[in-house]
C-alpha cells in the first residue's frame, strides 16, 4: 500500500476529523437543513450516515476477512435530540478506532474495493476511513457555512487513496485508451493510465514528466491526455464531486474526466 500515513497517524486523523465532525453538527442551527454537497441528505441523513458507517466498519474490522454482518441490527438508533446525537456519533468513532487498534495494520479485513493496488487490510480501511470521514466533515461544514480545506497531510494522501482504492480496476476502460495526470501546487504529481487492461495509478517522480508517457509506455501510445492542477485540498474534493472540476487549473481533453466520472467498472 502506497501511503504516506502510518497507521497511528491514521487513527489519530481518524479521531480528529471525526471531532470536527460533531463540531459541525453541535453547532447547526437545525439538523434538518440541506447539505449542499450531498443534496439528498439532510445534516441528520449525514450525521446518521457517519455513524453507522463507523459502526459497521468497526464490526467489519473485527470479523477479519470474511464479510461481517452489519452492525445496525440490534444497535442504537441514531437519536434525533442533537447532545444525544453528538454522544452517538463518537460512540461510533470510539468502535471503530478501537477495532483498528485491535486489529493492526495488516490484518486481513473483507472490503469492497479490488485488491489490484489498495489490499484489504485493516490498514487500508483505516485509510480509507480516513477519506471519507474527512470530506463528510467538508460537507457538514459547508452545510453550516463554515467550510475549511482538509488538512494537508489528509489531502495529500487522499489523492492517492481514492485514485489508488476508488478507480483501479481489471475491468477494461470502454473508451479509447488514455491519461490523466493529477498534479498537487504542494508539489506531488500522479498519473492515472486507463485502457483495454483496467485502470492503474502512479506516482510521477516529478513535474518534468511528459504528457502522456507513462513508465514503460511509448510517448504516443496514449490516444488521449488530461490534466489537473490544484492544490491536493482541490483534487481530493473535485475527485469527490464536492466542488467542480472546472474551478482547478484544467489541460488537455476535459471529457475525459467526465468519462471518469461517469465509469461504473461493474456495469
Amino acid at each position: 500500500m502506497t501511503t504516506t500515513l502510518e497507521f497511528p497517524v491514521l487513527l489519530r486523523l481518524i479521531d480528529e476529523r471525526s471531532t470536527a465532525f460533531r463540531a459541525a453538527v453541535a453547532s447547526a442551527p437545525s439538523l434538518d437543513v440541506q447539505v449542499p454537497t450531498c443534496p439528498e441528505w439532510t445534516l441528520f441523513d449525514l450525521a446518521q450516515h457517519i455513524g453507522e458507517g463507523r459502526r459497521d466498519w468497526a464490526a467489519t474490522v473485527a470479523a477479519g476477512p470474511a464479510p461481517a454482518k452489519s452492525a445496525a441490527a440490534g444497535a442504537p438508533v441514531a437519536p434525533r435530540e442533537r447532545e444525544a446525537l453528538v454522544a452517538w456519533l463518537a460512540e461510533s468513532t470510539e468502535q471503530l478506532l478501537d477495532a483498528l487498534e485491535k486489529a493492526g495494520p495488516d490484518r486481513g479485513c473483507w472490503a469492497w474495493w479490488e485488491t489490484l493496488q489498495s489490499p484489504h487490510t485493516s490498514g487500508a480501511v483505516a485509510r480509507h476511513q480516513l477519506q471519507q470521514l474527512a470530506v463528510h466533515t467538508y460537507d457538514a461544514q459547508i452545510t453550516i457555512g463554515a467550510p475549511q480545506p482538509l488538512p494537508d497531510e489528509v489531502a495529500l494522501d487522499g489523492v492517492d487513496e481514492f485514485l489508488s482504492t476508488c478507480v483501479t480496476t481489471t475491468s477494461a476502460w470502454p473508451h479509447k485508451p488514455a491519461v490523466i495526470d493529477f498534479h498537487a501546487s504542494e508539489g506531488r504529481s500522479w498519473r492515472l493510465s486507463l485502457s483495454a487492461d483496467g485502470a492503474r495509478s502512479a506516482r510521477l517522480p516529478g513535474p518534468g514528466t511528459l504528457p502522456g508517457q507513462t513508465a514503460g509506455q511509448d510517448p504516443d501510445a496514449a490516444s488521449a491526455f488530461f490534466s489537473a492542477r490544484g492544490t491536493a485540498n482541490e483534487l481530493v474534493l473535485g475527485l469527490y464531486d464536492r466542488i467542480p472540476i472546472n474551478s482547478l487549473e484544467l489541460d488537455g481533453d476535459r471529457r475525459l474526466f467526465e468519462q471518469l466520472s461517469a465509469w461504473d467498472p461493474n456495469e
